[in-house]
């Protein structure tokens, strides 16, 4: 055979081997379809809102609050909740992968040098005589290039450098997590010490009817069996008390953890201020904008641009590969001139190589990377919604919760009013026991609820900003502002 035709039959296997390895994916595609936010609609759920270009959060909308305290409050939890520090750590872990497989994209040179001193046994000697000794002495140095003809191994790279941003955005996602859990427990701690005064002035209140009671019962206008009401109101209101306490050292507590402290540290925080709730308005670009304010919206676009890479780096592994290894060194036994022509060695080993068969483990990896991308779209699609369903549900609970605080508050203070008037006439002689037991509870009844919804009011406030994305302004996707790229296979 000649050597043309040798030649001509090599390509021809080749060829063949190529196309064997590269028709096989044929048939694997994604599934997952981007939701656009701008066919997200929220017009209706959002009618009458007052809209506003700078109603986006500020970085520190905490202080917006009222109570210099909890900024301090925050900055601790920031530097100490081990939260941060899982968030920190899992950022690194991200980063380090992507410096690997950067790394992976360059040649590797190495070099090495021994020497080795043996005795020769005498089925071991070719001469047959043993009793031998022999020092070999070498150095060399390898090279070893992996070319990356497809560009599979840059996009491995891309794919992992975008899975470090989303995890670096992650991080910057749990500090607002954080400061919002901090401002609510800050906020909790409010309402308890406002709860546990309530129960104070009900107890109060309860006593200063016992002790009337007593007296009426003295004069002969109530009876035993009322004077034990008003005992077992006491008894209640003392309980209630109790209770009260009970929240006021749990609010504590869990204000302390997300500090990152001991118990302890709860009881040295000061009784919060009255925290003011921000004002009900909502950014002019919302949604828009919304996909680059919220820090899961971006590491969720993020992962699904990580996915794309990894499909793409996934395909390469079906095509020809080229590698190109080689070393060159010196070795001799003692006596021999160490780097002399004897002693010197090289070899050069270009090595192509395409896949033919594997079994479907090629198939199976990129199968399971295009399951991948499917998934990071789902989770980006969901947190879109989400974040959306976030702020429209807070948006409407905060404008219809100022109407209701100011009609319990209209109520409260009617329902006071009826208690002073029963107690006046009732410490006259001239009231009835069951009107003062009823107005009463009526009353404890009132200020709670108004307590509650004050507290529900700066929970909302609170809400809206971690909805809103809490000030963060994070970097945007070169390949696309607005919505993931999608993948093609």
């Amino acid at each position: 055979m000649s050597g043309k035709t040798l030649r001509s039959s090599l390509t021809l296997v080749l060829s063949a081997m190529i196309l064997a390895g590269c028709a096989n994916y044929s048939g694997l595609d994604t599934q997952g379809q981007n939701l656009d936010a701008k066919t997200l609609k929220t017009g209706q759920s959002l009618n009458g809102v007052t809209l506003s270009a700078a109603a986006w959060p500020k970085s520190d909308w905490w202080t917006s609050l009222g109570d210099p305290q909890l900024d301090g409050l925050i900055r601790e939890a920031l530097h100490d909740n081990p939260d941060m520090q899982i968030a920190a750590a899992r950022a690194h872990q991200a980063s380090a992968a992507a410096y690997a497989a950067d790394a992976e994209r360059y040649p590797t040179l190495d070099a090495s040098a021994g020497i080795s001193r043996s005795r020769l046994a005498k089925d071991q000697d070719p001469r047959g005589q043993g009793d031998a000794y022999a020092t070999v002495r070498n150095v060399s140095a390898g090279f070893n290039y992996n070319f990356d003809l497809w560009g599979g191994q840059r996009d491995a790279w891309e794919a992992a450098l975008g899975e470090a941003r989303a995890a670096e955005v992650d991080r910057q996602a749990a500090q607002l997590t954080l400061a919002a859990d901090v401002a609510r427990a800050y906020s909790d701690l409010g309402q308890a010490h406002i709860i546990y005064d309530l129960a104070s002035e009900d107890l109060k209140r309860t006593r200063q009817m016992l002790d009337l009671s007593q007296r009426r019962l003295g004069a002969g206008i109530d009876s035993q069996y009322q004077f034990q009401q008003t005992q077992s109101l006491e008894a209640s209101s003392e309980a209630s008390l109790i209770d009260a306490e009970k929240r006021l050292n749990s609010a504590k507590i869990a204000l302390a953890v997300l500090l990152g402290k001991g118990p302890d540290r709860g009881s040295e925080i000061a009784r919060p201020k009255v925290l003011q709730a921000s004002a009900v308005a909502l950014p002019s670009v919302l949604p828009a904008e919304l996909l680059g304010r919220r820090p899961d919206l971006v590491a969720a676009r993020w992962r699904v641009e990580a996915a794309s890479k990894n499909i793409a780096a996934a395909k390469t592994q079906f095509y020809p590969n080229l590698n190109l290894s080689a070393a060159a060194g010196a070795e001799s036994l003692l006596g021999d001139a160490m780097f002399g022509s004897a002693s010197r060695f090289f070899n050069i080993a270009p090595t192509l190589s395409v896949p033919i068969f594997d079994g479907g483990r090629l198939r199976a990896n990129l199968d399971s990377r295009d399951a991948d991308y499917d998934l990071a779209v789902a989770q980006y699609n969901k947190n879109l919604v989400k974040a959306l369903g976030d702020v429209s549900d807070t948006i409407n609970q905060l404008r219809d919760i100022g109407r209701q605080i100011g009609a319990q508050q209209h109520a409260t203070e009617i329902a006071q009013d009826s208690y002073n008037t029963v107690v006046q006439r009732y410490g006259s002689g001239i009231g009835n026991y069951l009107d003062v037991l009823s107005i009463e509870q009526q009353l404890l009844q009132a200020q709670r609820q108004l307590a509650n919804l004050n507290a529900e009011q700066i929970d909302l406030s609170i809400q809206l900003m971690q909805a809103l994305g809490g000030g963060y302004q994070g970097e945007t996707l070169t390949a696309a502002n607005a919505t993931p790229a999608t993948a093609h296979n």
